[in-house]
Order: structure tokens, then C-alpha cells, then sequence
């Protein structure tokens, strides 16, 4: 029997398998970088760091058990920030709504400590990189958080202390997110990079207002759909899309 057009839409559409994340790779100014795109309002954003027992994740290979475990896939992952040697976050931290580290506001040494940093905020159905300060002064009920640092674009401006002829370079990974917090954009570089260089490509390619700087030696990603999964040492908070098992 012959279905309508309309009706044979539908059935397509029921079908047609829910893609939880699309990343590409991107080119801009000789760089190369891969970015990979999230909708939070459609997919479950969230933070993992240790299992029921207090023992760290790590690696990618030991969250997917766990997540399989709970008849769920791991369709995207990557570091979520800096941590100490045991792995327990450097700043501030918020997973399904327990605070396990409060809010550094201090400027410090290194990376993290390159005010201003900053807070990816995680809520039901948004994303948000919100600038330390004023993640104080707003306080949003976050259901998941991370604090790194230092800045990449605030305000749609690149922080202040980049510079354009910087000569450090790292392969550096981050995130940056829309003004409505619909859309986040996870970026991982696939050459080393300076700061100017990596904020550039968010500001420039990407338009977001606000971007966060999450690690560089460390920077790795998991994105099976394009057959990648990073090895490294072990990681401390890990950002991941999970799916229900079709």
C-alpha cells in the first residue's frame, strides 16, 4: 500500500536515529582545530569525576563502562577542567547539584589563576561560560559546574593579556557558548596554538560571547562518531554527552 507523502515524512522522521553531537574539523589562520557542537536543550550535558566509591574515572574507557552499565552510551567526552595530582578539581565544582568545591576568585599562578577565569554552568536545557566574578554576583542554581581558566573571550572581546606575536604553544582545548545558552561549542586544537590564536578562532569562527579555556597538556577528546577517542594520562572532571542504548 502506498503512503502519502505526508505520512511517509513522519515515519522517516520517527525513524531517522537522533544524531547527540556533530563534529567537524575547521581550519582558520593555518590552524586546525575540531570542533564539536552540543544542543543542551536535546541532549544530557553533563559532568562526571569519580564512580559511587570515590574513585576517579580517568580515562574515557573507564566512564564508557560505567555509563554502559546504566544502559546509556557515551557519545562525546573530554576534559572538563584542571585538577590536582589526585585528580579532585582545582576550582570550583557541581555534580548532579552537590557542591564538591567551592568558587576560587583569587588570582594565582599559572593558567588557572590568569584572571579573569571562569565557570561552565550546566542547567536543564543550557549551557553557559559565565566570568567568575559574575558567576558570584548571579549565583545561578547550577546542576553541574566547572571552573577553569583563564578566560578566552569575554563579552565578545579576546582576555585581556593575550597577546597577537604570544610564542607559547600548546594543543589547548575549551568551550564557548551562545548568548542564549542553546548551543555549546567544544573546541580541541589539532596543532599547537597560542592563547591569541585559540580565543581567535571562538570570537571569529565560532561568534560566541563567551569562551573558556580548559587545559592544554591534557587536552583530549572522545567522538566516536568520527572515530576518535584520545589516550593520555589520567584525566580529573570529565564533560560528556550520554544517549539512551537504542
Amino acid at each position: 500500500m502506498r503512503l502519502r507523502g505526508g505520512l511517509t515524512a513522519l515515519l522517516l522522521l520517527v525513524a531517522a536515529p537522533a544524531m547527540a553531537v556533530t563534529c567537524s574539523d575547521e581550519r582558520y589562520e593555518g590552524n586546525r582545530f575540531t570542533v564539536c557542537k552540543v544542543s543542551p536543550g536535546e541532549e544530557e550535558l553533563r559532568l562526571y569525576r569519580a564512580d559511587e566509591a570515590g574513585a576517579p574515572y580517568g580515562t574515557f574507557a573507564n566512564l564508557e563502562r560505567a555509563v554502559q552499565a546504566e544502559g546509556k552510551q557515551l557519545r562525546f567526552a573530554t576534559n572538563g577542567g584542571m585538577y590536582h595530582d589526585d585528580r579532585a578539581p582545582v576550582g570550583h565544582y557541581i555534580e548532579e547539584g552537590e557542591e564538591e568545591m567551592r568558587v576560587i576568585a583569587n588570582e594565582g599562578p599559572g593558567n588557572f589563576g590568569l584572571l579573569p577565569n571562569g565557570v561552565l554552568c550546566l542547567r536543564p536545557g543550557r549551557a553557559d561560560v559565565i566570568e567568575t566574578r559574575r558567576y558570584l554576583d548571579q549565583a545561578p542554581d547550577c546542576r553541574y559546574a566547572t571552573q577553569s581558566g583563564p578566560m578566552l573571550v569575554i563579552d565578545g572581546d579576546l582576555h585581556p593579556d593575550f597577546l597577537p606575536d604570544g610564542t607559547s604553544r600548546y594543543i589547548r582545548n575549551g568551550v564557548g557558548t551562545s548568548g542564549d545558552g542553546k548551543t555549546a561549542y567544544f573546541v580541541i586544537s589539532n596543532n599547537t596554538v597560542t592563547f591569541w590564536e585559540f580565543a581567535s578562532f571562538f570570537r571569529d569562527v565560532l561568534g560566541v560571547p563567551q569562551a573558556l579555556f580548559l587545559d592544554g597538556n591534557v587536552s583530549r577528546l572522545h567522538a566516536p562518531d568520527i572515530g576518535r577517542s584520545d589516550l593520555g594520562f589520567p584525566m580529573g572532571p570529565i564533560i560528556a554527552v550520554v544517549v539512551p542504548d537504542p
